[in-house]
């Protein structure tokens, strides 16, 4: 990591946590229990746990594992160990995060909505990407417009998803019911390509690469991306959770810190990125880098960018009756983190 960066990095620690401190001083802060964060044998934080998908969306998390960056930028904070656990999409992800056993998730921003109406405590703290999922018909299969949808069976990731999120609403404003006029099944990524290849669907949702893969093996073709959907929709996020921001803001803002370094040396070296991804998931590379060249994506930092659709996604799942009230902004971001990072 440059100089720059780990300035960058002291210099939020040391507001954040001065910040605390004086909070604490002041009687507003009382001492909080670490709940399941993994701790020494004085009590001290040792361990951070995090999640991820196999998506290139997600490599700015691979990348920082590949340099070394997790461990050696965490390890003057008394972390002497990280790992990590690879979830199929956002749901089982956030029932992990739910029972305390990740602390730091890469994940969309609709599944993690969800967790949230079912009481987690976590935030996001920076964004991942943006766009960057394409709806995929069969060969064979005509398609001309949303309409020729209809008797088809689509695959896509399960409810409370980004792609099942998106999809079900995108049906709905072409006045397609979601529920009745198509056939959804909940599938993981490897799923729902070896059901197109065998013609078990006639359609998937799906995010990247997955797309490329089913277009170069000849099973089907995009007919739709998903910034088409939604322009410039949030898609995945770095959450955090509660325990590990309010005890442990120091460890929060090197992580933070660490993830804009990996967002930005991605987009400096997207060919280098793919070979990450490649090798992490035992992929063929050219499919990867075809993939990184043709999506809509944009691997991406900055939380503010993506506050507005990411609400808009927690009135989605409101008004399909996901989550049981509205979320604001502040029931999903905390983003001084970031914020401090920029000062």
């Amino acid at each position: 990591m440059n100089s720059k960066n780990i300035n960058r990095i002291m210099g939020a620690i040391f507001v954040i946590t001065a910040t605390m401190a004086i909070a604490f001083i002041s009687g507003c802060t009382e001492p909080e229990q670490n709940g399941n964060l993994s701790e020494d044998l004085t009590g001290n934080l040792a361990e951070i746990h995090f999640g991820y998908q196999p998506s290139t969306h997600q490599i700015a998390y691979l990348t920082a594992k590949e340099k070394g960056w997790w461990d050696n930028n965490l390890a003057p904070l008394g972390i002497v160990k990280t790992t990590d656990n690879l979830f199929p999409s956002g749901a089982p992800e956030m029932s992990s995060m739910l029972t305390g056993d990740i602390d730091v998730a890469y994940v969309g921003a609709a599944p993690f909505i969800a967790a949230l109406g079912s009481d987690l405590d976590a935030k996001i703290v920076a964004a991942v990407q943006v766009q960057g999922s394409d709806l995929s018909v069969r060969t064979g299969v005509p398609y001309e417009k949303p309409e020729d949808l209809k008797g088809l069976k689509i695959a896509t990731f399960p409810p409370g998803t980004i792609q099942d999120t998106l999809l079900r609403n995108w049906l709905k404003t072409n006045n397609i019911d979601p529920d009745k006029d198509v056939t959804i099944l909940p599938m993981t990524p490897a799923d729902a390509v070896t059901a197109i290849s065998a013609s078990k669907v006639d359609a998937v949702f799906l995010p990247h690469p997955s797309p490329t893969e089913i277009k170069e093996k000849g099973y089907g073709r995009t007919v739709v991306q998903s910034g088409e959907i939604m322009p410039n929709h949030a898609c995945c996020v770095v959450v955090v959770s509660g325990n590990l921001i309010r005890n442990h803001p120091e460890v929060v803002a090197t992580i933070v810190a660490t993830h804009v370094d990996a967002t930005e040396y991605n987009n400096a070296h997207p060919d280098e990125a793919a070979q990450i991804y490649a090798a992490d998931q035992g992929m063929d590379l050219k499919i990867v880098q075809d993939s990184i060249n043709e999506w809509d994506g944009t691997w991406v930092a900055d939380p503010h960018l993506i506050v507005n659709s990411t609400v808009d996604y927690a009135n989605i799942q409101y008004e399909l009756g996901y989550i049981s009230k509205p979320l604001t902004e502040k029931d999903i971001f905390d983003t001084s983190f970031y914020d401090s990072l920029q000062k």
